[in-house]
């Protein structure tokens, strides 16, 4: 009933199904329905839908999904925990239903390994993608040994009754959506250092990260900040374990020395009060905008950007200056390794461009950039 949990829940209740929530205690449950009645933006009209939520407990309560269609687990990312859980409900659950782990990247071969074949043919991976409310991304996973007709009937599921938009990846690692998007972060941290010898700010970088290539206005840095430093060190060190030998992305699994030491004084972003950027308010309540400048380890004050018109468009690929390198370097290179993970992550490049649409906002998958 954490964040994910009572996010995938409230989903579901809103589309008219019964939903079981467990959790470790009848607290935590109960705050998990608080979660979803008082989410913004709300997901339902609580008098309508709360009746359909059973709230219990992992330990007393566990039999109550025991006739249940389908059994998504959505508790901490940690392997062994996970294991032991979903071997309780292997043992519990109906003939017929569907079990899913939502994890964003411990491979399912580790998680059904020696389980029976019959969880190893019900099993899938359901990434989705937070807020669940207002993400539209869903990365099913399924295992080797799947039964593709129940595979086929949770897609159609979560697709008509759910609303998500969802995307067929393979048991690799991060799957489809944060092996790219965690590529782009990552190498960009790192070839952003070169371009500040060049004379370009955090403010210009995330400005040429955004627009001119249909991104969201967050940016790098910006998303970064939203993410916060500690969740991408994770992600970082996840795919340094686990990417193949050869891979490019493992020259950037480790965050840059200066974003290191962010690391360690607390300096994470959003969630603790400042990150590459922070906002203050003022005594006149006003507030105040600052950038934290790499260099210098200083804040200064946030300094509006301004392209130029050759900068504006995807054209900056092409522009012989600064920004157009840099660009050409970031944008360039997540497009090739994108190419190159065909048909490692995914058998075609529809799913790999929805991946990028619809879990990271971009207006265009990277294919559909090359294309232009």
């Amino acid at each position: 009933a954490g964040t994910m949990g009572s996010g995938i829940a409230g989903l579901c209740a809103k589309n008219d199904c019964k939903v079981v929530l467990l959790d470790i205690s009848l607290e935590a449950a109960k705050k998990g329905l608080d979660r979803i009645i008082n989410s913004r933006p709300p997901i339902f009209n609580p008098t309508d839908k709360t009746p359909s939520i059973i709230l219990g407990t992992l330990n007393d309560d566990l039999d109550k999904i025991s006739d249940c269609d389908w059994i998504c687990e959505a508790i901490i990312e940690d392997l062994q925990t996970k294991r032991h859980l979903i071997d309780r409900v292997e043992s519990i659950r109906k003939n017929g239903s569907i079990v899913s782990s939502n994890t964003s990247g411990i491979p399912l071969r580790d998680i059904i390994k020696d389980m029976p074949m019959r969880l190893q043919q019900d099993m899938v991976i359901t990434h989705f993608f937070n807020p669940v409310q207002v993400m539209r991304l869903l990365e099913i996973v399924p295992s080797e040994h799947a039964d593709n007709d129940k595979i086929e009937i949770l897609s159609k599921f979560c697709s008509e009754i759910l609303g998500k938009g969802v995307v067929n990846a393979k048991d690799t690692v991060n799957f489809i959506g944060n092996r790219i998007g965690c590529f782009w972060m990552l190498s960009g941290l790192h070839k952003a250092h070169t371009a500040f010898g060049n004379g370009l700010t955090i403010e210009k970088i995330d400005a040429l990260m955004s627009t001119p290539f249909g991104l969201p206005i967050t940016g790098l840095y910006g998303l970064i900040d939203l993410i916060g430093l500690d969740v991408m060190d994770l992600v970082g060190k996840n795919l340094g374990a686990n990417l193949p030998s050869g891979d490019i992305g493992l020259n950037f699994t480790e965050l840059p020395k200066i974003e290191q030491k962010m690391l360690r004084s607390g300096q994470l972003g959003r969630k603790s009060g400042g990150g590459f950027y922070r906002v203050s308010k003022l005594e006149d309540s006003t507030k105040k905008k600052e950038t934290f400048n790499l260099r210098s380890e200083q804040w200064e004050d946030f300094a509006p950007p301004s392209l130029k018109s050759q900068h504006n468009s995807i054209e900056v690929l092409f522009s012989d200056d600064v920004e157009g390198e840099f660009c050409w370097d970031v944008m360039g290179s997540t497009i090739n390794y994108a190419a190159d993970l065909i048909p490692e992550i995914s058998d075609d490049i529809v799913n790999i461009d929805r991946a990028m649409r619809w879990g990271f906002a971009w207006s265009k998958g990277p294919f559909q950039i090359l294309d232009s």
